[in-house]
């Protein structure tokens, strides 16, 4: 846990502590002669002497020093009367702690942050209340039995220091800042997946998570692996129609504006060349999805601007004005058509390889991936993606984005809310899956029952994809916030400290004069967690900041800690050795 900052200073003297010295002496002494008068008592009543309590007075209590149990208590057997004082000094004992940990748990947090009073909401019992009022038909589910605990809710980790759990609900969604190792995956993402009640989306660089979850679930629903670049080299089991969303303008604007953000480092500083580029691969894109023909058509199109096919298309399809703005690119400027084509040739680079194109292509043999189906039941998607040059990113992005909008069309027919939840988890988010409206979709995905999950390392590598504007309305809108370890951001390190706010501190100062004493106490304002201490949060611990709720510090729950995690383990390390003689048969080829 990290330091704190205490809330009164004193002159720490010993003359100052004598006082309360003389309060725990006595408080120790009542409470010793208390348990020997009446445990005494209780003894000789229990060895057929009756009930004759000797006088509660300081000679009774003489006199038990000085002449031991016998002499109050005669007739009856020193052991007798020694059993009943030893398990009545037991019983108060107890007594005295229980009370001490109601006071404390009443009295909530000491330090500033948040306490279990103001944490009511997300403790096991108000977490359950909140769920049977977002899902009432769990009683149905449970036969009006108990709830279990992950049903009614996302675990975040345990209150420090010594809290219960916190849960948030089904309808928050949740931004998570946290340097690399600092928990993300063993904390967060992995947990998530493992407990989660409906339908799985998973995004990553890695195949960490992949290879701890997929057995589990396994044993709930169907597990895709949409893995184009092998990061877990998988074999392509399945394919997904990439033009599907297409068919309209707003899907095939938003295809393009996958590609496009997966190249372009900063959504808010788009050039013409970026935008038109975008403007030329939504028609395209809607053609080939309005004509039936193949992502590989599109390629030549690209690849030869003359080509007066997709204008054809999109005439034949009554999309006349797009039709006339793709002839007008067409026909403009050599030196700007050029500009664009090469600039929508460049972002759509990744559908080059034949084996990412493989992955988007109908296949006859393999099954078809179907977003609308996924949403609706336990299944699991896992979305791997390297990140950098030659990234799949662009088509993850488009994958994660079509399965967010099918449980939003999902959610609307079952009368607003998917049930089960939905959980999406974008792991390395800034990397492999840049959906450029997600500031927007987080302000209804909580409330549609999707609950999601973004990870970044910093505010900064946010901002950089989405711009500060986009990255402050991705902050704003996330009911659920976790701060991690490794945040070295100054500038933002400090508004979080600011955030978490300030608390009286009282300053006890003492002065001599003239052989008087004078106490004085002063108060000033400080703050609840400095800049450094934020950024020495410890590995296991965030910073919690939820909304409505002051800040609560946590410890992220692992899921090698968790009950059933040497079977998870086993099955993980089953997965790891198969990914690795995957590869190396790939190598041998």
């Amino acid at each position: 846990m990290i330091p704190r900052t205490p809330k009164r200073k004193g002159s720490g003297s010993a003359e100052d502590m004598l006082p309360w010295l003389a309060v725990g002496a006595a408080a120790v002494v009542f409470v010793g002669f208390l348990s020997a008068w009446l445990g005494g008592s209780l003894g000789a009543a229990a060895a057929g002497a009756g009930w004759n309590p000797p006088p509660f007075a300081l000679s009774t209590l003489a006199t038990l020093v000085q002449d031991g149990p016998a002499a109050i208590w005669p007739g009856v057997s020193p052991a007798m009367s020694g059993a009943g004082i030893a398990v009545t000094f037991g019983v108060l004992l107890g007594l005295v702690v229980a009370l001490v940990l109601l006071v404390r748990k009443g009295l909530g947090s000491s330090d500033g942050l948040a306490g279990r009073k103001e944490l009511a909401s997300m403790l096991p019992k108000g977490a359950a209340a909140r769920a049977l009022e977002l899902r009432p038909q769990l009683k149905k589910l449970t036969n009006g039995g108990k709830l279990t605990p992950d049903d009614t809710g996302n675990l975040l980790g345990n209150l420090e220091p010594h809290g219960p759990e916190l849960r948030s609900s089904y309808e928050d969604v949740e931004l998570d800042l946290m340097a690399p190792r600092a928990g993300k995956s063993t904390g967060i993402a992995v947990p998530r997946v493992l407990r989660a009640r409906g339908s799985v989306l998973l995004t990553s660089n890695k195949s960490d998570v992949y290879s701890v979850t997929r057995a589990e679930r396994e044993r709930v629903g169907q597990v895709w692996t949409f893995d184009p670049q092998g990061i877990a080299h998988t074999p392509r089991a399945l394919w997904w129609d990439l033009l599907a969303d297409a068919r309209d303008i707003e899907g095939a604007r938003r295809l393009a504006g996958h590609f496009v953000s997966a190249v372009n480092d900063d959504a808010s500083k788009r050039d013409f060349w970026i935008s038109a580029a975008q403007n030329t691969l939504t028609a395209l894109f809607h053609a080939a999805s309005k004509g039936g023909r193949s992502i590989e058509e599109v390629l030549g199109w690209l690849a030869d601007p003359a080509d007066r096919t997709p204008i054809d298309l999109l005439r034949d399809a009554g999309m006349t004005a797009l039709a006339e703005q793709l002839r007008g690119t067409i026909q403009g400027a050599v030196e700007t058509r050029d500009g664009i084509y090469e600039t929508a040739r460049q972002c759509v680079a990744c559908l080059l390889d034949p084996r990412i194109v493989a992955w988007v292509s109908p296949d006859p043999v393999l099954p078809e991936f179907r977003p609308d189906h996924h949403v609706l039941g336990t299944d699991t998607l896992y979305l791997l993606s390297k990140d950098g040059g030659g990234s799949a990113a662009g088509v993850i992005a488009a994958v994660a984005d079509s399965v967010l909008r099918a449980g939003v069309r999902a959610a609307e027919r079952m009368g607003g809310r998917l049930d089960p939840p939905m959980t999406a988890v974008l792991d390395e988010a800034a990397n492999v899956c840049r959906i450029s409206d997600l500031p927007d979709l987080y302000s209804h995905l909580g409330s549609r029952g999707i609950n999601i999950v973004t990870l970044l390392q910093s505010y900064r590598q946010g901002s950089r994809v989405w711009g500060e504007a986009g990255m402050d309305a991705l902050w704003g809108a996330s009911t659920i916030k976790l701060l991690g370890a490794g945040l070295d951001d100054a500038d933002f390190v400090e508004k979080i400290s600011k955030l978490v706010g300030e608390q009286d501190v009282s300053t006890v100062s003492v002065s001599r004069t003239k052989g008087s004493r004078t106490r004085s106490t002063s108060y000033r304002l400080e703050r609840i967690l400095p800049a450094d201490q934020i950024r020495a949060l410890p590995k296991g611990t965030a910073l919690l900041l939820a909304t409505g709720v002051r800040p609560a510090l946590i410890r992220l729950r692992p899921w090698y800690k968790e009950p059933g995690a040497e079977r998870i383990s086993a099955a993980a390390k089953a997965e790891v050795q198969a990914i690795t003689a995957r590869a190396a048969k790939e190598l041998s080829r």
